[in-house]
């Protein structure tokens, strides 16, 4: 690939967080990351799953420490509740309240449904091929192995 190329990608990105910024202002106390953690715990309940926190550190690909401050976060406000396994009482699962679930068809369902027709012209294999063009970026960049002496 070539520099010029790799620094369009950095605007790119750099656009992309912009982007990010401009979402729908959420309730005071929520961050975008209690969003992101209901749409993932709906998503894999809907799949037939309970949810663990290993489950959201996975698919978000987030250390395990974070995900736990975050759940005990949405926990306290009432957006999540935690039981325990009765096979295996050291095993928690994870599921949306009332609250939880109200405040996700909110900002997932809602706002994304009314993205969705404005994205329309946007090919599904063109966003495909960002995303997997974004990951494999992070994937390099998290390695570490380019550095500046």
């Amino acid at each position: 690939m070539e520099i010029k190329t790799i620094k369009a990608l950095f605007d790119a990105y750099y656009l992309a967080k912009r982007i990010r910024d401009l979402l729908p202002a959420l309730p005071d106390g929520v961050t975008p990351s209690y969003i992101h953690y209901l749409d993932v715990i709906e998503t894999m309940e809907g799949q037939g799953a309970q949810v663990k926190v290993s489950d959201i550190s996975n698919a978000l690909n987030i250390p395990r420490p974070g995900v736990t401050r975050t759940v005990k976060e949405m926990e306290s406000k009432g957006y999540l509740c935690k039981h325990t396994s009765p096979q295996d009482g050291r095993v928690t699962y994870i599921t949306a309240t009332q609250a939880g679930r109200q405040l996700s068809q909110k900002y997932n369902e809602q706002y994304f449904n009314r993205l969705a027709p404005l994205l329309g012209d946007i090919l599904e294999e063109d966003a495909a091929c960002t995303i997997q063009t974004i990951e494999r970026f992070y994937k390099v960049m998290s390695e570490g192995r380019v550095t500046v002496e």
